[in-house]
């Protein structure tokens, strides 16, 4: 069953395209990562999904419902960010009891637990933590609301890596306890790769890539070694990176499309075929098509 349906979906602010005629449909119970460089669009499409903003054209639909306004959605999903509002008169502790009214699958002692380990003060109110605490915070409200849809949008923001490491090991651990869908947008690639199922990639406003982690992981290949070698396998290859070693080597990152039998023939020439990182894959996908940042200064 599908719980996100995206048809044709664009959205304007002014003249500028934030989301451009995305389409997509979403199954139950997947973590998934969303997936892009600053103002790609990833806060906006998460934004529409959660129901604080409508698409300009196109619908889009959670549980079968259009999100905006709806408090059947509002109920059963939760948009964990860092600009989450809380009444400034209430407390931490009182925050959480709040969230155990209105979240129906909410878990108290998940939330005190989660509480107690990240040290916070019951009685300090939302709006003193700083940053780092506040998103912690914010984790613990995502984490226990336990809603059917989860969505964290640069959850770590302020976090130091300990706190980031501590969190996706909690996020993981109740998933897999209670299945359900959470997208989870994050700039540390690296950091939430081994715990994602699914990942979007978003490039100006569209979708470069849907598809799952271990797929992303296969989708390309490098080659290193002398240029000579290198360039006799690059007939009519979709090359994402190419660049020089020494006077005559090179390194290139291509699109996989290569046999086992030809991988062999490569490696006797000489060619050595590095495995590339998903955090590489996204950067060489939405990279600039300009050249890179030596050419600022080469062609001055």
């Amino acid at each position: 069953m599908s719980v996100v349906d995206c048809s044709n979906i664009t959205k304007m602010y002014g003249q500028s395209k934030a989301i451009n005629n995305v389409s997509f449909t979403m199954e139950a119970n997947k973590l998934t990562g969303i997936i892009g460089r600053n103002g790609a669009g990833k806060t906006t499409l998460l934004k529409m999904l959660a129901g604080y903003i409508q698409p300009t054209s196109g619908t889009v639909t959670v549980f079968s419902k259009q999100p905006f306004n709806n408090l059947h959605v509002s109920a059963n999903s939760i948009l964990v960010d860092d600009k989450m509002n809380f009444p400034p008169t209430l407390t931490l502790n009182e925050i959480l009891q709040v969230g155990q009214m209105f979240y129906p699958n909410w878990d108290s002692q998940l939330a005190s637990g989660l509480f107690r380990y990240f040290q916070l003060n019951p009685k300090q109110n939302h709006g003193a933590l700083s940053k780092g605490m506040k998103s912690t915070f914010n984790m613990i409200v995502g984490l226990a609301s336990r809603c059917s849809l989860t969505i964290f949008d640069e959850p770590t923001t302020g976090m130091d890596a300990a706190v980031r490491s501590d969190f996706y090991r909690a996020l993981l651990k109740d998933y897999l306890s209670f299945p359900r869908t959470i997208l989870l947008s994050s700039h540390h690639i690296d950091e939430v790769e081994d715990i994602l199922e699914d990942m979007i990639l978003i490039n100006n406003g569209t979708i470069s890539l849907y598809d799952s982690v271990d797929t992303v992981k296969e989708l390309t290949i490098g080659i290193k070694g002398p240029r000579v070698n290198v360039e006799k396998w690059l007939l009519n290859q979709d090359i994402l990176l190419k660049e020089t070693i020494g006077t005559t080597g090179c390194y290139v990152v291509v699109k996989d499309h290569y046999t086992n039998e030809e991988k062999q023939q490569m490696q006797l020439s000489g060619l050595e075929l590095i495995p590339v990182s998903i955090s590489d894959v996204c950067m060489y996908l939405t990279g600039s098509t300009e050249g890179g940042i030596d050419d600022v200064f080469n062609n001055r």
